[in-house]
């Protein structure tokens, strides 16, 4: 599978006092592909809801590398991590490019799939957790690359 990419131009509202975008935007841009990503597979917040199921995130981690302004427009891709074999508990991770082609950001997310009825966790349909595995291999980042 080719990387899963969204594309967005920078809001007004996405921006901070100092004219850049805030940091919890990056958050926001890496939740919206996400959330695109599932709907985009059938699993929209409908289908998940029939399904009891939901996802989580124990722990989510952006390392900024290159500003971002109003005036940008941005791509942000989709990569997996580690992934268990029933796709049940998963690490992603999104690169975030500017219409340059830069990289400004990469997020690195750790988080596992919820029944919400049983407040349990929970192991996803196998067409999900194919999805999962299908993704391309992605990595931390670490400065100085």
């Amino acid at each position: 599978m080719n990387a899963y990419e969204k594309h967005i131009d920078v809001r007004w509202a996405d921006c901070d006092a100092n004219r850049h975008v805030r940091h919890s935007a990056y958050y926001d841009y890496g939740a919206h592909s996400r959330i695109r990503f599932f709907s985009d597979l059938g699993f929209d917040s409908n289908a998940l809801s029939v399904l009891n199921l939901g996802p989580i995130l124990f722990k989510e981690e952006c390392s900024f590398i290159k500003e971002l302004r109003a005036e940008d427009s941005i791509t942000i891709n989709l990569l997996k991590g580690e992934i268990n074999n029933d796709a049940s508990r998963w690490v992603l991770h999104h690169e975030i490019y500017n219409q340059d082609n830069l990289k400004c950001a990469h997020i690195s997310i750790k988080g596992a799939w919820i029944d919400t009825s049983k407040r349990r966790l929970a192991i996803p349909p196998s067409e999900l957790a194919l999805a999962l595995h299908d993704l391309p291999k992605g990595n931390y980042f670490v400065y100085g690359e």
